[in-house]
């Protein structure tokens, strides 16, 4: 696993050891960053399940101002600080070691705004779409023209609406998709 492009590019990331996590593939990574490139640069991210970090770190990597990374896995969020540590990434991050829907209504609260917020839990864990999907549409957490990104596999698709939250594109490739999401 590496950093596709920007700042840290070909950099190897670490992944953290177990079968808890399913870091999202760098093909796929790549398909994202080239869906939004134009609108990465100073923006802010939610990196929910982040696993890895691979996802905020490749928006640090091509200049987002800010990226909250989510995990509740203590191996997962010890190879987010790895990473971070290793590419020597000292600002512009914020680690939330908690349950993801706990650390969306800390963020909420806090008035935290994003651009982005990409969502990459358990692909059998259907009741983390529904909950996070559902709250993301109903916070303050997503600015107007944010995009919400959701990571599922291929066999359990997701609804095309959650509340305010309408999905406007599909991506799949391979057993990986990948739904685009928006207010309104």
């Amino acid at each position: 696993m590496r950093v596709i492009a920007g700042t840290y590019r070909s950099r190897k990331l670490i992944a953290p050891a177990g079968e808890k996590t399913r870091p999202t593939s760098d093909r796929l990574r790549e398909t994202l960053f080239n869906v939004v490139a134009t609108q990465v640069a100073d923006s802010v991210w939610v990196d929910l399940f982040a696993g890895s970090g691979a996802v905020g770190i490749e928006a640090l990597s091509r200049g987002a101002r800010m990226v909250y990374f989510v995990e509740e896995n203590t191996k997962a969020v010890r190879a987010i600080r790895e990473n971070l540590r290793s590419l020597k990434i000292t600002e512009g991050f914020e680690i939330q070691e908690r349950e993801a829907i706990q650390a969306l209504r800390l963020l909420d609260s806090s008035a935290v705004v994003c651009d982005f917020c990409f969502l990459d839990p358990p692909y059998a864990n259907h009741g983390a779409y529904e909950q996070t999907l559902g709250f993301l549409s109903q916070s303050q957490l997503i600015v107007p023209h944010g995009i919400v990104i959701a990571e599922h596999d291929k066999h359990s698709d997701l609804e095309d609406r959650y509340g305010a939250l309408g999905r406007y594109r599909r991506l799949q490739q391979g057993d990986a998709v990948l739904s685009f999401y928006r207010l309104g």
